[in-house]
């Protein structure tokens, strides 16, 4: 826990806002736009300026169909690598950064992360297999670790998905959301991210009780937060990850509605009147 208080400071419930980048060249859906997804990118950073998130996750979003970590090509690392650091360089110094690359690009986010001076990364497969929409992702705590030792990237926090969306658990169904979250305390993970089934679904209530309270690193809420169901989630989790509620209609594929971020830090603001903090 402390490490994450030493980057993201104290106060209860951090929001960090998600910048979808435009699908990167040598992907199904590119097209051929690579100086205006950069704009766009700068745009979306500026946007999150203006209204004081705490926090923004990069990612790979639209590259969909996706491939598994040993099928990602150079020019993904070289393309993220150059909107990160647009990003870092249009927010404040003491607002962190991070990245994902999909799917399970984990060693390839470090190296973004190390390149571009950011503080996080967003890793899945971290601890026990499962069966994804682009195939079977194995354990990789170990692995990823030992390689952000090699390359002096101990200070990059990995926040790690548990069950994760778009995916089947059905071989580890013996095994709770409690118990893999400790073997991710165990493995050395930064941050927990639970989400629902989907983007945009929110984690359900259960999953929040499970492990709320009961854990020695931040809890995160990955997906499926708004502006109506924040206060649940506002009391137990360290922070939330918004993605798909800034966007207009809800979706992910949107670009981003700034009513809708001006709207929810709004709400923010009003619970964060009351001043809580976590140790």
């Amino acid at each position: 826990m402390q490490r994450f208080i030493q980057i993201f400071g104290k106060q209860k419930c951090k929001i960090i806002g998600m910048i979808h980048v435009d699908a990167l060249p040598g992907t199904p859906q590119y097209a051929g736009n690579w100086e205006k997804t950069i704009e766009k990118v700068e745009h979306e950073a500026q946007l999150y300026k203006q209204h004081q998130l705490d926090a923004v996750l990069i990612e790979n979003m639209h590259d969909i169909p996706y491939v598994q970590d040993r099928l990602l090509g150079p020019e993904i690392v070289a393309c993220m690598t150059r909107l990160s650091q647009v990003v870092r360089r249009i927010l404040p110094r003491e607002t962190p950064c991070g990245v994902q690359v999909l799917a399970c690009g984990n060693k390839h986010a470090l190296a973004v992360a190390k390149a571009s001076q950011l503080q996080f990364i967003r890793a899945e497969g971290y601890v026990f297999g499962h069966v994804a929409d682009e195939g079977y992702t194995n354990a990789c705590a170990g692995d990823l670790l030992r390689y952000r030792k090699q390359i002096d990237a101990e200070d990059v926090l990995v926040f790690t998905d548990l069950k994760k969306k778009h995916s089947s658990h059905a071989i580890t169904q013996d095994v709770s959301l409690l118990e893999t979250a400790h073997a991710a305390e165990f493995f050395l993970t930064d941050g927990i991210i639970i989400t629902g089934t989907a983007t945009g679904q929110a984690a359900s209530s259960k999953d929040l009780q499970d492990l709320s309270g009961k854990l020695k690193v931040p809890l995160i809420i990955g997906s499926g937060v708004t502006k109506d169901n924040i206060k649940q989630y506002y009391n137990k989790a360290q922070a939330v990850i918004i993605g798909s509620h800034f966007k207009y209609n809800g979706s992910w594929q949107q670009d981003i509605d700034e009513q809708a971020v001006e709207n929810f830090m709004h709400r923010i603001c009003e619970l964060r009147a009351k001043k809580t903090l976590f140790t």
